[in-house]
């Protein structure tokens, strides 16, 4: 419902709806019957007994009832128009998907859902040099580790070959240190 305030509000919205509410081809009077006993029954501040009866007067075309319907509630207020839309969306799912503001709501939705799904590589390469790497840092950490916790007591058997393999991706100085404490 953000997106709505951020538009301008229901008020707005539905100024901006009204001439697309009041086609021909979308006003059915069975929708207007319902919308105008619906904003009475359930929100009679809004439509009274008397200015319900004024626009469920069968005498007058549907699309008039239905703007002299917009305007009224357009005088009402932000509540007033906030309450229309609830009950066209209950009483005309296909009518209110379709408004121009819903349409123009979804697609900034769908672009702003596009554009989070890019895939940045970049942010999620720490490095390029692969799992080789990984593996290597790792077995000379937990063999730097091995030799710090044990090197008062034996060396433990296992280092040995636990250093060696550490020292692959290591440049030849780092080796022959890595080596040399893996042989003592």
């Amino acid at each position: 419902m953000s997106v709505w305030r951020d538009c301008g509000g229901y008020h707005e919205q539905l100024q901006r709806d009204s001439h697309f509410l009041c086609s021909d081809q979308r006003t059915d009077p069975d929708l207007v019957e319902k919308l105008v006993l619906q904003l009475n029954r359930i929100y009679p501040q809004i439509l009274t007994d008397k200015e319900a009866h004024r626009f469920r007067n069968l005498s007058l075309p549907a699309t008039v009832r239905m703007a002299e319907l917009l305007n009224h509630l357009h005088g009402k207020g932000e509540e007033a128009c906030h309450e229309f839309y609830i009950a066209l969306h209950i009483h005309a799912e296909h009518i209110y998907s379709s408004l121009p503001s819903r349409v123009r709501q979804r697609e900034m939705t769908d672009i702003n859902w596009t554009n989070s799904l890019i895939i940045h590589p970049e942010q999620h390469m720490v490095n390029d040099q692969g799992p080789m790497f990984f593996l290597s840092c790792f077995s000379f950490v937990l063999g730097i580790a091995m030799l710090y916790y044990n090197r008062e007591g034996e060396t433990l058997r296992c280092t040995g070959p636990l250093l060696h393999c550490s020292a692959i991706r290591l440049s030849k100085g780092a080796k022959d240190v890595l080596i040399s404490y893996a042989e003592v």
